[in-house]
C-alpha cells in the first residue's frame, strides 16, 4: 500500500518529498495508527554528500517513504533547480509535534538508539509534556553489528511493543541504512532522528529561530564542537555546492 505520495524531485542524489509540512505529519500519523510498515528520512547537506559517494546509501535513502528537507540548503536548491517553494521538515520540529500527535490519536511510540541515559531523558520529559502518551518501550543497541541473533530480538521486541512511530537515533547514515533493512520487517512508520533525542531530554541546545531560518544551524553546531565539525562542514559544504552547480549547469543546458 502506498502511504504517501510518489511527487518527488531530484537534488543531487536524493529524490526528495513534495508537500507541506502538515501533510506530512498528518500522513505519517495516520500510517503509524493503522500500524503500516514505513520509514521517514530528513534530508540535509551531509545526507545528500554521503548518498552522492555511497550508492547503497542513496538506494536506502531513497526507498524511504517519505524523505523530508531537513537542510535549508536543500530547500534553496529546490528553489534553484525547480521553481518549489518547499515546506522544511526537521526531526528536530517533527518529533515533538509527532508525540504529542501520538498522545492525542492514541498511537504509541518506541525509541531506539542513541543512549540509556538519554533515553530516560526522553522518557522523562514525555511523561511531563504527554502524560496521556504511551511510550512502548526503549532500546539502546551497542555501538557495533549486531548478530543476526540480536537483530532478530531487536526486531520481535520492538514489533512486540505495538508501537506505530519508531523514533531511530542511530546517525546519519547508520540509521537511514537501519531502517532500509527493518523497513517491512516492523509494523510501524520508522523515523530517522538523528541528534534529535538530546535536544529532546534538555541535553543538548537547539540554535535560535533566527539562525534556523538563515539557514545557519549548522554555523551553530559548529560553534559548539569546532574540533568534531571542522572536517565534516569543510568538505561537505563545498562537495554540496560543487555538485549543486554541475546540475544547475546541465538543467539549464537541457533547456
Amino acid at each position: 500500500m502506498t502511504l504517501t505520495s510518489k511527487q518527488r524531485v531530484t537534488v543531487i542524489s536524493l529524490n526528495l518529498s513534495l508537500g507541506n509540512y502538515r501533510q506530512f505529519q498528518k500522513e505519517i500519523i495516520t500510517a503509524a495508527k493503522a500500524k503500516q510498515a514505513g520509514s521517514v528520512c530528513f534530508a540535509n547537506v551531509h545526507m545528500t554528500i554521503e548518498s552522492k559517494f555511497n550508492p547503497g546509501i542513496a538506494e536506502a535513502v531513497n526507498k524511504a517513504d517519505w524523505v523530508l528537507c531537513d537542510g535549508v540548503p536543500l530547500l534553496w536548491s529546490m528553489k534553484w533547480l525547480y521553481g518549489i517553494k518547499q515546506d522544511r521538515a526537521t526531526g528536530l520540529d517533527m518529533l515533538p509535534d509527532l508525540l504529542q500527535s501520538a498522545e492525542e490519536t492514541g498511537v504509541s511510540v518506541f525509541f531506539y538508539g542513541s543512549t540509556p541515559e538519554i533515553l530516560k531523558q526522553t522518557v522523562d520529559v514525555c511523561r511531563q509534556k504527554y502524560p496521556k502518551l504511551t511510550v512502548a518501550g526503549t532500546l539502546s543497541p551497542p555501538f557495533r553489528v549486531l548478530t543476526p541473533e540480536e537483530e532478530a530480538e531487536v526486531i520481535e521486541q520492538i514489533s512486540r511493543s505495538g508501537a506505530g512511530l519508531v523514533f531511530v537515533s542511530l546517525g546519519c547514515p547508520k540509521q537511514e541504512v537501519w531502517m532500509a533493512k527493518m523497513r517491512g520487517q516492523i509494523p510501524a512508520v520508522l523515523l530517522g532522528i538523528g541528534g534529535a533525542l538530546p535536544v529532546l531530554a534538555g541535553d543538548v541546545k537547539r540554535s535560535p529561530d533566527w539562525m534556523q531560518r538563515a539557514g545557519l544551524e549548522w554555523l551553530f553546531r559548529f560553534a559548539q564542537e569546532p574540533k568534531r565539525l571542522f572536517k565534516r562542514y569543510a568538505v561537505t559544504n563545498s562537495l554540496y555546492t560543487w555538485y549543486l552547480m554541475k546540475q544547475l549547469v546541465s538543467k539549464t543546458k537541457s533547456l
